[in-house]
């Protein structure tokens, strides 16, 4: 119950600050939902959805608040005896290069995992674990509201099976393809 709570609070705080007036600038709030493609290097594809919101008065089309759902569900688990995990994110991105096609971005995720080994035998082991995870990369921005982003990512939390969850491996990459709802 306490996990939920924590959770619950963290939700809280990233609408907060995602929908806090600071200073206006006269630039557009942005809305971007799209589906995730994760892969942890030698291990699992775990896919998902992706939104990330800018508010138009604070760094707006650069400073982003966001939420992603990935899981092996949708992914490497899809008929196949691998362990289900979920993974949910949250995320504060800060996108360089404003009005350009190619931008570089670094984003701090921060969320909860829990793994599913479906049998009782596994029960010891520990299946959830807190992530924190930062990612480099770039966002491809076209004249229409698509946006194609590529990063790489390191879980700063990680286990061995004894101690937290074995299944969080450290390398990841991912690619989102989203769509602007609105700019306003």
């Amino acid at each position: 119950m306490l996990k939920r709570e924590k959770i619950k609070y963290l939700v809280i705080l990233a609408v907060f600050f995602a929908l806090n007036p600071v200073v206006s600038n006269g630039q557009e709030s942005v809305l971007d939902v799209g589906i995730r493609f994760q892969k942890t290097v030698n291990f699992y594809w775990e896919n998902g959805v992706s939104i990330q919101y800018s508010h138009r008065n604070l760094k707006p089309d650069r400073l982003y608040f966001g939420f992603s759902y990935v899981t092996s569900r949708l992914g490497t688990a899809i008929n196949s005896n691998a362990i289900k995990q979920d993974n949910f994110l949250f995320n504060t991105s800060w996108y360089f290069r404003p009005q350009h096609t190619f931008r570089p971005i670094v984003r701090l995720n921060f969320g909860y995992f829990l793994a599913d080994y479906e049998e009782p035998v596994f029960d010891v082991l520990d299946n959830t674990s807190f992530l924190l995870s930062p990612e480099l990369g770039a966002v491809f921005e076209s004249k229409a509201p698509f946006k194609v982003m590529i990063t790489l990512g390191y879980n700063l939390v990680t286990g061995n099976g004894n101690q937290g969850a074995g299944t969080v491996y450290p390398l990841f990459v991912q690619s989102t393809l989203s769509w602007s709802i609105f700019k306003k």
